[in-house]
């Protein structure tokens, strides 16, 4: 169990997020149009998971809007921004902010991302929503960085999420 903190208060996930160097755990999310997307669909590219509670807060918009812009640039790279929102209000989301360069993924169904990668909320106000995370594969699907954002509230590092593709 990992703990962190909402507006100082501790609250805490389901175990510790994947390990450097491991095979990050496949999953099956759903898209905004209903379909279905699994990390095997994005075999031999490097993926970014952009993981937050809602996109409906301020600072879960603004990790969508900083790695839209920063995915832009990044060669061979997709960015999947994942919350249990329903993909009704993440396209709703994406069409009033323009939000092209990222896909957005909903893990509502049944909940195993969350559980499979360990960062939903076991306890707290927010319990079964995921943890704010970013956790980053090379071509391969093995983990070469993740960071659990220690101050739910807090922006999560994008500087070290995007140095850690330019060095693998």
């Amino acid at each position: 169990m990992a703990t962190v903190t909402l507006k100082g208060n501790e609250i805490h996930t389901l175990g510790n997020l994947p390990e450097n160097g491991s095979k990050a755990p496949n999953f099956t999310l759903t898209k905004n149009d209903l379909s279905s997307a699994s990390l095997s669909d994005y075999s031999g590219k490097r993926v970014v998971l952009n993981i937050f509670p809602s996109v409906d807060t301020g600072t879960c918009a603004q990790s969508v809007r900083q790695f839209n812009q920063e995915a832009a640039e990044l060669e061979n790279t997709v960015v999947l921004c994942i919350s249990k929102d329903l993909p009704f209000a993440q396209a709703r989301f994406c069409g009033a902010e323009g939000i092209k360069n990222v896909e957005m993924l909903s893990d509502f169904r049944d909940g195993s991302f969350g559980k499979d990668y360990a960062l939903a909320f076991s306890d707290g106000p927010l319990a079964s929503l995921l943890s704010r995370s970013v956790v980053v594969l090379n071509e391969s699907g093995e983990v070469i960085y993740t960071e659990q954002v220690t101050e739910t509230v807090d922006e999560p590092n994008y500087k070290a999420a995007l140095e850690a593709l330019a060095d693998a």
